[in-house]
C-alpha cells in the first residue's frame, strides 16, 4: 500500500459514522468470462464481513447487476447492504427510508419489456453474446465473444436501443446496460450519505460506471481505483488481490 493511501485509511478508519461502498465484479471478484461464475476472494469476503459488523460502519455492495444476482455470486447478506442496477434497486426497508418504493411506473414497465424484445433479438444473432434481464432494463455483455462479433453487436446496441428516448444506456468493460429510468453509482453515494448521516465514504470500484461515484467524493472522503484506465479516484490498486490486502488491513484499523 502507498503511503499517502495508507495516511488516508488510517484518517478515515477513526471517524464515528463511514460508510464503505464497494462495487463487487474486478473489485471483490476477479473478472470471469462467465458472471454466473464470479465470487469474492475469502480474504475480501472476510474483511467485508468484518467492517459490516463493526460499530459505525455501514457496509454497501453497489453493483451494475441486479441485485437478486448480486446476492447469489457474492454471498452476502445483512448487515452487508445490496444496492443493485447501479443504484436503481434497494432493499425494501433502505428504498422506503430512501423514498424508493415501486422500481417502474407502468409506462416504464412497458418500455422494458419493448427493451428487453429488441435486444434478444439483437444478442440471438451474436454467438456467446448474452443477455442479462434486470428490473430496470437489460444489459448486453460480450466478454469472452469473439472480437469482431462482440464488437458489431455492441455498435448495433448504440445505434438502436440505446438511442431511444427514455432509455439510459451505461458502457462498462464489455457491456452496455440499458434501463428505462436514469440512475447512477454517483447518485446512489450521495443518498445513501445523506440517508445514513456518514462523516467519510469509502469506495472501490474499476469500471467506468464507477466514475459518478468517484466524482462525488469530497476530501474527506477516499475512492480507490482497481486496475488500468483514466479515473477520478484519488488512490490506485493494480487488481482485486491487492485490494483484499487494502480491505484486510483497513479491517484491522476499524475493528477493536
Amino acid at each position: 500500500m502507498n503511503a499517502d493511501l495508507d495516511a488516508a485509511l488510517d484518517r478515515i478508519a477513526r471517524v464515528p459514522r463511514l460508510l464503505v461502498a464497494l462495487d463487487f465484479d474486478g473489485v471483490l471478484a476477479p473478472l470471469v468470462d462467465d458472471p454466473s461464475a464470479s465470487r469474492p476472494l475469502p480474504e475480501s469476503a472476510d474483511a467485508v464481513r468484518a467492517l459490516a459488523a463493526a460499530d459505525g460502519v455501514d457496509v454497501v455492495m453497489l453493483s451494475g447487476r441486479g441485485r437478486d444476482d448480486l446476492a447469489a455470486v457474492s454471498g452476502f447478506g445483512p448487515p452487508v447492504r445490496l444496492v443493485g442496477s447501479h443504484g436503481a434497486e434497494y432493499d425494501s426497508e433502505l428504498g422506503a427510508a430512501l423514498g424508493r418504493g415501486s422500481l417502474l411506473t407502468s409506462e416504464q414497465t412497458a418500455a422494458r419489456e419493448t427493451l428487453i424484445e429488441e435486444l434478444r433479438t439483437l444478442v440471438d444473432d451474436a454467438p456467446g453474446a448474452r443477455l442479462e434481464l434486470k428490473p430496470g432494463g437489460a444489459a448486453v455483455h460480450v466478454r469472452g465473444v469473439d472480437d469482431g462479433v462482440g464488437t458489431a453487436l455492441l455498435d448495433r446496441v448504440r445505434g438502436g436501443p440505446a438511442r431511444r428516448d427514455g432509455v439510459d444506456a451505461t458502457e462498462g468493460k464489455d457491456v452496455i446496460d440499458l434501463a428505462v429510468l436514469e440512475t447512477s453509482k454517483g447518485s446512489a453515494v450521495d443518498a445513501l450519505r445523506r440517508h445514513l448521516g456518514v462523516d467519510a465514504v469509502l469506495f472501490a470500484g474499476d469500471d467506468v460506471t464507477d466514475e459518478t461515484a468517484f466524482r462525488v467524493l469530497g476530501a474527506d472522503d477516499v475512492g480507490i481505483k482497481v486496475g488500468d484506465g483514466d479515473t477520478a479516484a484519488r488512490f490506485r490498486v493494480a487488481s482485486p488481490e491487492d485490494l483484499a490486502g487494502v480491505l484486510t488491513r483497513f479491517s484491522a484499523l476499524r475493528v477493536p
